[in-house]
C-alpha cells in the first residue's frame, strides 16, 4: 500500500440474524393466512439456504413473495437472494431453494477490479478473500470509485467499510 494513502474495503455482507427473523415472520404469516390453509406450505432455513415447499406452484410463488416482503422490511437486500428453479417434490408438491449469497465471488471480484481500473482514477484495487481493498492518495478519487460502484449494477449488494 502507498504511504499516506487512504483506503476502503468493498464487501457484500448479509445480516444473518435479520434473515432468520424474516424467515420466522414469513413462517408465521404462511401458517395463519387463509389462502395457505391445507397447502402444506413450509419454509426451512439451513445456513445460507432457504427451502420452500408447497402443494401447488401458485402457493409456492406466493410464499416466496411473502419471504421477499419480510426481507425488505428487515432491510435485507433482495440482490443477496439467489432463487433456484421450481422443482417437483414428493406427493406432487413443488419446492424451491433460495441461496443467500454472502461475500464477493472470485469472478465478481475480477469484474469489479476491471471496472475500477476502467474508471481511469489513480487508485489501486486488490482482491482479499471475499472483499476488495481500494487504496489511493486522494480521498476524492476514492469517493468517485464508491459512486461509480454504486451506480453500476453488479447483481450483489455492496457495502463500503474500513474507510481510512
Amino acid at each position: 500500500m502507498v504511504k499516506d494513502a487512504s483506503s476502503f474495503d468493498v464487501v457484500s455482507e448479509v445480516d444473518m440474524p435479520e434473515v432468520g427473523n424474516a424467515v420466522d415472520q414469513a413462517r408465521r404469516e404462511v401458517a395463519t393466512r387463509f389462502d395457505f390453509k391445507n397447502t402444506a406450505t413450509t419454509i426451512e432455513q439451513d445456513g445460507n439456504v432457504l427451502e420452500i415447499r408447497s402443494s401447488t406452484e401458485d402457493r409456492l410463488k406466493a410464499a416466496v413473495e411473502v419471504i421477499k416482503e419480510k426481507m425488505v422490511r428487515r432491510r435485507v437486500p433482495l440482490k443477496a437472494l439467489g432463487e433456484g428453479p421450481i422443482l417437483p417434490a414428493a406427493k406432487g408438491h413443488s419446492r424451491m431453494s433460495i441461496n443467500i449469497n454472502r461475500g464477493i465471488s472470485e469472478e465478481k471480484a475480477r469484474e469489479m477490479v476491471k471496472f475500477i481500473k476502467a474508471t481511469g482514477l489513480k487508485v489501486q484495487s486488490q482482491v482479499q478473500g471475499d472483499q476488495i481493498r481500494v487504496s489511493g492518495k486522494k480521498k476524492d478519487d476514492l469517493q468517485a470509485v464508491i459512486a461509480a460502484l454504486k451506480e453500476h449494477d453488479f447483481g450483489i449488494p455492496l457495502q463500503f467499510v474500513n474507510r481510512r
